[in-house]
């Protein structure tokens, strides 16, 4: 293995367990993460994929564990949910940063959109961690879940390994550069979302006062 100084910026946190303990390392961290518990799963993966492009590890099998921690953690996470429920949640969230107004957030999410949710919460921080969870407690079934979870799992897992394989320290100096630029982008973020918020808005008002004009033409007539 390379020392630590080899990865650069952020990723020197987790050279130290990946040195000493390898894959393991890296199928525990991301494999308690997946069930809640905070751990630095991505940047794990992201260093032991730079320490496979510099011949230090294998790609393949980085990849391959990933994705297997992956789903276990969150399939591990979904159970409980169901069997502790919101009380369990809530109970022990606080120490984990799950409290009750982002436990709702959460669950209305997945009541509007399930699978898709599962898919994309991979690539969210605290959707991530709490994913498995969420959809136990909101009582998906279980093989949809595992389904969505997997094809998640694979997305997450092929992008990092890949770029972060590809790009090698690259990645850390295009991540750094963009983090310059992170307030204009969340400005347009924000300005992107209250327009839409806005154009919904009237969308609906508009509809409604049609609803209300039609009925009192009904009325009359």
């Amino acid at each position: 293995m390379p020392p630590p100084a080899d990865l650069p910026g952020f990723l020197q946190s987790v050279a130290p367990v990946l040195d000493r303990w390898g894959y393991f390392a890296i199928g525990g961290v991301i494999g308690v993460e997946s069930f809640g518990v905070p751990a630095p799963g991505q940047t794990i993966m992201v260093a032991a994929s730079l320490y496979a492009g510099a011949g230090r590890m294998n790609i393949f099998a980085v990849a391959a564990i990933s994705f297997v921690a992956a789903v276990l953690g969150d399939n591990i996470g979904y159970w409980i949910g169901v069997r502790g429920g919101r009380k369990v949640a809530l109970r022990w969230g606080k120490y984990v940063f799950l409290t009750p107004e982002r436990l709702d957030r959460a669950e209305g999410f997945f009541a509007r959109r399930g699978g898709r949710i599962v898919v994309v919460a991979r690539f969210i921080d605290g959707l991530r961690q709490f994913n498995g969870v969420i959809a136990g407690i909101t009582a998906m079934p279980w093989r949809t879940f595992l389904l969505y979870n997997a094809i998640g799992a694979a997305l997450w897992v092929g992008f990092w390994t890949t770029i972060a394989y590809l790009l090698g320290t690259q990645l850390i100096e295009i991540i750094e550069h963009a983090h310059r630029y992170q307030w204009w982008v969340i400005a347009g973020g924000v300005l992107a979302v209250t327009g839409y918020v806005t154009l919904h808005v009237r969308h609906i008002r508009r509809r409604r006062a049609q609803k209300a004009e039609a009925a009192a033409q009904d009325t009359t007539s």
